[in-house]
């Protein structure tokens, strides 16, 4: 198991290190930000949950696995951008994080689990990016503002921002959760 530290507000991840283990800086309110070297390609679960103070995340383009509930109740996060890397993004991974304003996900991304956004009230920029890709399995279609998935047309997260495409068929039952600024749907 590798050893973590925080210097200064920074996290410290040793170069080489391939999984950030479970709970590694779990509820460290000293951490403001972290840069995770490229060696790492999972992010465990619970890793960051409840780092008030964590401002500032680089995700390098190793990782491939976020894991649930990893950067929860991260109340400090103001914007996450993941790259094109990362295939899943676990259960709860970014819920709870109200600092949140906007989420980038990229094409590459196969799962996203339920309330992975879940409590992030002050989401106002949600976008899937489109590259090289045919087929994605989410999408932001027309600049909704929000999160679709793309084969059933359900959507899975939106926020006060959000225009709902035509086709849409479905809700997601946390897809607006915490919108508390939501005065209007169209």
């Amino acid at each position: 198991m590798a050893e973590y530290e925080v210097q200064n507000g920074i996290g410290i991840i040793p170069e080489g290190t391939t999984i950030i283990v479970d709970n590694a800086f779990f509820n460290c309110s000293d951490l403001t930000s972290i840069v995770i070297p490229d060696s790492v390609w999972k992010i465990g679960r619970f890793a960051f949950e409840d780092c008030t103070g964590l401002t500032s995340v680089v995700i390098p383009k190793s990782v491939t696995e976020i894991s649930r509930e990893a950067f929860k109740g991260c109340t400090g996060l103001t914007s996450i951008k993941i790259p094109e890397s990362v295939k899943e993004i676990g259960e709860s991974a970014f819920s709870g994080c109200v600092g949140l304003t906007s989420i980038v996900i990229p094409e590459s991304v196969t799962g996203i689990e339920s309330e992975t956004f879940y409590g992030c009230t002050n989401v106002t920029s949600i976008q899937v990016e489109q590259g090289s890709k045919k087929k994605t399995n989410y999408d932001s279609r027309g600049n909704c503002n929000a999160i679709i998935e793309t084969e059933s047309n359900r959507l899975v997260l939106g926020c006060n921002n959000t225009v709902i495409p035509d086709s849409v068929t479905e809700i997601c039952r946390v897809a607006f959760s915490g919108c508390t600024g939501l005065t209007n749907i169209e």
